[in-house]
């Protein structure tokens, strides 16, 4: 939308026409002229409440929008903010932001519409669309649907695009074009579906459930070009924001320009600014892969030509081998000799320690001998003690005698002894026969 004409003086009302004289024709721009005129003079200095549409900031940096109603009615008011009064804005105006804008009403001749030139605008709360947005978004990011951790990676080289947008849309034409331009050996597969309006996300649900069920395609595109977020607030619905989470097949959501964010990108596996970025981030360019392509085949005959380049060593020496046997015949020769003398080494070693093994057993047994013996004699010389110990002449010599009665042997107490008996003694040295005269036991006395 171009910019409106500055303001200007009202024009006096043209004066009615003389009576009974048919009434004065309008040009078109005189008509607007007059009815800009009148609603400068009504409407010079007015304030208005609603939700920003289509918000755009032109290269020359006037802003053109719509402000529509926030309960939903189909009042619609076009605006336009020029330079100097949006550089004194401190926000960042968003589709679906609730904004008090405080102008004039003026009529755009070129086009004969009605619009609103504002002077200042305020923020006056988010909108009822960006509340239910953000309400539905914080809820499906509690049950988990935008996690990260879900995402899928984008196979490296898809043999098939599936698209997911309307046949007459402008992004199927930019998706096509691009993919035509960059990836031509991928086969495009196209799911229909409207991408504005209430029947909308069902047909949205209905392509990507098709897309899941016939499984051929190997990503899936999820497009359409910007709009205001009426325009894309199907890509907002639940139903679509969940069948797009549940899609078996990777899915790219290219849904608007840049600066458009849907549900249906915090659900998809990959986000793309744009329609066309969407074909771009889906398949590789030919040309990179072919290059790719290209450098592996030149790595993988470097390496052959590396593997035949050893071989073909290995095959010359093996072939000066061969031309000269009596070299190969040599070193062998050579070779038997070295082991032959080891192997004379080893016998003559060998034999050597078993020709010195029995002569040390030898010693080891003689020694062994020798300490038995030597045990044996300190054994016996002890037994010969005890035996000297214990005979009766050698108790005889530390001065006991030994009494018998010569016929009953040895008396070895006084009881049964009685006086006039006859006995033996013998001592150490010789012994004597004797007649008893008393006998006396112990503590008795006893005569015969």
């Amino acid at each position: 939308m171009s910019e409106a004409p500055p303001d200007r003086a009202p024009r006096p009302a043209e004066p009615d026409p003389p009576p009974g004289l048919a009434p004065r024709a309008w040009s078109v721009g005189a008509l607007l002229l007059a009815v800009g005129d009148a609603l400068a003079a009504r409407f010079a200095a007015v304030a208005v409440e609603g939700e920003l549409a289509g918000f755009a900031r032109a290269a020359s940096g006037h802003c053109y929008f719509s402000l529509k109603d926030a309960d939903g009615a189909a009042a619609t008011l076009r605006c336009a903010m020029f330079r100097r009064a949006a550089a004194l804005l401190d926000f960042a105006p968003r589709d679906g932001q609730r904004v008090t804008l405080r102008g004039r009403l003026a009529v755009y001749e070129p086009r004969g519409e009605l619009q609103f030139v504002a002077e200042s605008m305020q923020a006056a709360g988010q909108g009822s669309l960006y509340e239910q947005f953000l309400r539905l978004k914080a809820r499906l990011e509690a049950q988990g649907l935008f996690d990260p951790a879900r995402k899928r990676a984008l196979p490296a080289y898809p043999r098939a695009v599936g698209v997911v947008t309307s046949t007459a849309a402008a992004a199927l034409h930019d998706v096509l074009a691009a993919l035509a331009r960059r990836s031509p050996q991928v086969r495009v597969v196209v799911y229909p579906a409207a991408v504005q309006g209430a029947a909308a996300p069902a047909e949205l649900v209905a392509a990507l459930a098709a897309a899941a069920h016939r499984r051929e395609v190997e990503v899936l595109l999820v497009c359409r070009g910007g709009g205001s977020l009426e325009d894309l607030w199907a890509f907002n619905d639940e139903r679509v924001v969940r069948a797009i989470a549940a899609s078996p097949v990777p899915v790219v959501c290219g849904v608007g320009h840049e600066t458009d964010v849907t549900l249906a990108d915090f659900a998809a596996d990959l986000r793309a600014p744009t329609p066309t970025a969407a074909a771009e981030l889906a398949a590789p360019a030919q040309r990179e892969a072919l290059a790719a392509l290209a450098a592996l085949a030149q790595r993988l005959r470097r390496q052959m030509q590396r593997v035949l380049e050893r071989h073909a060593q290995r095959l010359d020496q093996r072939g000066l081998q061969l031309a000269r046997p009596a070299a190969v015949l040599a070193a062998q020769r050579t070779r038997l000799a070295v082991l032959a003398s080891r192997l004379d080494a080893a016998l003559r070693r060998a034999s050597e320690r078993r020709h010195a093994r029995p002569a040390l057993l030898a010693s080891r047994l003689q020694a062994l001998a020798h300490e038995a013996l030597r045990r044996e004699a300190a054994a016996l010389a002890a037994w010969q003690a005890r035996v000297a110990a214990a005979d009766p002449a050698q108790v005889l010599t530390r001065g006991y005698a030994w009494v018998s009665d010569g016929a009953h042997g040895p008396r070895v107490s006084a009881a049964g002894a009685h006086a006039g008996q006859h006995v033996c003694i013998r001592w150490a040295d010789g012994d004597a026969d004797a007649r008893l005269d008393e006998v006396r036991l112990q503590g008795q006395f006893r005569q015969g």
